[in-house]
């Protein structure tokens, strides 16, 4: 038999070592480097999604061993696939949800994972048990609330200056503006569909002294109260105090064919930015009301948005994980700064302070609705699609008389009473 040279025998012995420790050693990396992948969905503008994907390449680099995939859109894209995916039970691990959501996916506080259990990963303490009860149903901690949101009215005080008109404080004042603006194509105020119905909920409750549901959630307006609405509405289109919802156009406010908006606390800069840069002084207003001293009255607080834990998720740890860091963390805090409103988390809130980043017209907005007493805790029912669609059709019908208003607040009472249920 053939037999291998000492020094041959030497080098293949070294070559198989090297072989074998050599996969060894890859197999070692690979595990070192192994991650667990989770996902990451929420809705909003472009400045929203860029400090949010920053804040997730932050996190990566935090925690290596966790992937974070992301999924986004604008609002309207967003609800309609997050509708499906909840259904179907694909939904991101980690998401953005509205207040209204907790009743629509999980009235028996099943439908989302249940935080309080993942309590070793997610501070907790940072938030209030008032805070934390927006985000529990059936006594179960479904999400976490960000900040805190109610529609606001901006006005536009360049463009009633001009005017020589003061700032709107009562509805009679928004009237009279109106009698000073239409010549120019000016509207004194203005508002997307779901502003302008609880904008004008607000004035029904005034009116009657009662509000919309009663203390045990049921339909406490009659179709009286409805024909209020109605009727204040159809009013205003006619006497141009605001555009219909369906013409109202954002960028009016830019250029100030619309002297004010009412709009969420979270949209302040979006809807308000650029009417800024172009030199208007704009200031967050009394929540309008019959007089000053009942400002407030009628209108309805509620989280700007909340984030929750899918509760199919295969990795509540690193899930918990990003929730904590999304909501609490120095990085996420300083990036996100009050885009969504002023953050609940003392910590985050903390951060804020620290860099001087407590400012601005949202900041405003956010001292004007805290320091409000008279504000309500909104319910989901007021924030329904259908309710809204079914508000703005029964506007229509009076305003081009297809119907009396006392024939539509009678529909309009009945379709309210069918989704209560």
């Amino acid at each position: 038999m053939k037999t291998i040279p000492k020094r041959s025998s030497l080098l293949f012995f070294c070559c198989l070592t090297l072989l074998f420790t050599g996969c060894s050693h890859r197999q070692i990396v690979k595990s070192q480097h192994e991650q667990t992948e989770i996902t990451l969905s929420w809705w909003g503008n472009d400045t929203r999604t860029e400090y949010t994907l920053d804040a997730v390449q932050k996190f990566e680099k935090l925690h290596p061993e966790i992937k974070v995939r992301c999924n986004y859109s604008e609002w309207s894209g967003y609800e309609a696939r997050s509708r499906v995916q909840m259904f179907s039970a694909t939904e991101a691990d980690v998401m953005q949800v509205n207040f209204s959501w907790l009743s629509q996916y999980s009235a028996d506080g099943t439908g989302y994972y249940d935080i309080e259990k993942l309590s070793d990963y997610v501070d907790l303490s940072n938030f209030s048990e008032e805070m934390l009860d927006y985000g529990r149903k059936n006594g179960i901690l479904n999400a976490i609330p960000i900040a805190m949101n109610t529609e606001t009215v901006y006005i536009n005080q360049t463009v009633y200056e001009k005017y020589h008109l003061p700032v709107p404080e009562t509805w009679d004042d928004l009237f009279k503006s109106a009698e000073v603006m239409r010549k120019d194509g000016i509207y004194p105020i203005s508002g997307a569909d779901k502003s302008t119905w609880l904008y004008i909920i607000a004035y029904a409750e005034q009116v009657s002294g009662k509000s919309i549901l009663d203390e045990n959630n049921r339909l406490n307006f009659t179709p009286a109260e409805f024909q209020i609405m109605l009727e204040l509405y159809v009013r205003m289109i006619q006497e141009k105090v605001m555009p219909q919802v369906e013409y109202f156009e954002r960028p009016n406010l830019d250029n100030s064919t619309y002297g004010g908006t009412v709009a969420w606390v979270s949209d302040a800069k979006n809807y308000m930015e650029k009417a800024i840069e172009n030199g208007n002084t704009v200031i967050p207003a009394d929540y309008t009301a019959f007089s000053p001293e009942q400002s407030g009255e009628g209108w309805y607080a509620k989280p700007a948005c909340l984030y929750a834990v899918s509760v199919n998720t295969d990795h509540p740890k690193e899930a918990a994980t990003l929730l904590d860091f999304l909501l609490n963390s120095r990085e996420m805090a300083l990036l996100q700064g009050i885009e969504k409103g002023v953050p609940l988390s003392a910590s985050a809130r903390g951060y804020l302070e620290e860099e001087n980043m407590l400012n601005g017209l949202q900041y405003e907005a956010s001292l004007k609705m805290e320091g409000n007493p008279r504000l309500s805790k909104i319910h989901p029912f007021m924030e329904n699609a259908e309710m809204l669609s079914d508000f703005i059709s029964a506007c229509n019908d009076v305003l081009y008389d297809k119907k009396t208003p006392e024939e539509a607040s009678d529909i309009l009472y009945q379709q309210a009473k069918e989704i209560l249920k």
